[in-house]
């Protein structure tokens, strides 16, 4: 099996989606098995409770927040959609890879601002994103999807606490037990570790495929890596690794 895997993409009001059309084509080309999405596809900064009644979210609306998402995801989707329509008309057989998208704690910000205001409720939701349309498969913010042995999440976190877990990828994977790959970290971190019985059990952190730098990082802390992850023979949770990182895919793909 081949995975491709999409880290954070935190579209936002104002951004330009380049990075996503060159994903989307280089995903026509190589056509790999299964898409994962690892959540924070919409950046919601309308919702944030860390900037609710502060300067930063003076003119920010949910409707904008919703369509930046929305044409981000149509710049994904599009070399897809396009090489079908083409196949379709020729008669030739269409690409339809399995899709998952893991809910990030962005867009279930959504979530928590319905339960802090529940005359919104059937009003707001998940549903608005458009998601179906394009034939994901979503799954709940931290819920674990098992794929040829390997769990994708938006993040692995403490039961006791619901915090992510701490420490560098070696720590994570020895505290976990089994192979996953997880976002919501800006940058890279990978582990692995080889077991007596043959069994191999991998960790992957990746949780940033955008343009834009994040303020809150400041000018120290934005130079993490950024791109996207294809695994190659996918299998009881090991598989072979290669990067594509976010200056490939702009300039040989878009």
């Amino acid at each position: 099996m081949e995975h491709f895997v999409i880290p954070d993409t935190q579209c936002r009001p104002g951004l330009t989606y380049e990075h996503l059309t060159g994903a989307g084509n280089y995903i026509v080309a190589k056509q790999p098995d299964k898409i994962i999405h690892l959540g924070d596809h919409w950046d919601m900064n309308s919702l944030s409770s860390y900037e609710r009644g502060t300067l930063k979210s003076h003119g920010k609306f949910f409707a904008e927040d919703v369509r930046a998402g929305q044409e981000g995801m149509a710049a994904l989707m599009e070399p897809i959609i396009k090489y079908n329509n083409k196949q379709r008309k020729n008669g030739k057989k269409q690409y339809r890879p399995e899709m998952h998208f893991c809910l990030g704690n962005h867009e279930e910000r959504i979530e928590r601002y319905v339960n802090e205001n529940p005359e919104l409720w059937g009003q707001l939701g998940y549903q608005q994103l458009g998601l179906d349309q394009y034939g994901w498969r979503v799954h709940d913010f931290r819920e674990l999807v098992n794929l040829d042995g390997v769990s994708y999440t938006h993040f692995v976190y403490n039961p006791n606490t619901g915090r992510p877990l701490g420490g560098v990828a070696h720590t994570r994977l020895k505290n976990v037990g089994f192979s996953f790959t997880m976002g919501h970290q800006q940058g890279k971190d990978q582990a692995e570790r080889y077991l007596s019985n043959g069994q191999v059990h991998r960790a992957l952190i990746v949780g940033s495929f955008y343009q834009h730098e994040e303020d809150y990082k400041g000018p120290q802390g934005n130079e993490h890596w950024r791109g996207c992850i294809y695994k190659h023979e996918v299998r009881d949770g090991n598989y072979d690794i290669m990067e594509l990182s976010l200056k490939y895919l702009m300039e040989k793909w878009t």
